[in-house]
């Protein structure tokens, strides 16, 4: 009994891990967010590079993913690709 639960609790533990990578997120997204509202929607990029006050940064992997580029700390766009 208690491996089924440990097993069930595994497994909601994984679909709660996706870091708010899905659609309805996605579809929060707005220009001029700060980064901070979105990094708290989304967690942490999975990666960010930039220069001159400009990043882009990307939460997922090459199949699912959310891509922001940011102006300073605010979005200027942002796309998706794989999301549910």
């Amino acid at each position: 009994m208690s491996l089924r639960f440990a097993l069930l609790s595994f497994c909601l533990l994984l679909a709660a891990c996706d870091g708010g990578l899905n659609q309805e997120n996605y579809s929060r997204l707005k220009p001029g967010m700060l980064r901070g509202e979105v990094e708290q929607m989304l967690g942490k990029p999975a990666e960010c590079s930039g220069a001159l006050g400009f990043s882009s940064c990307t939460w997922g992997d090459q199949r699912t993913f959310i891509s922001i580029q940011f102006g300073g700390d605010k979005v200027l766009m942002f796309s998706g690709q794989g999301l549910r």
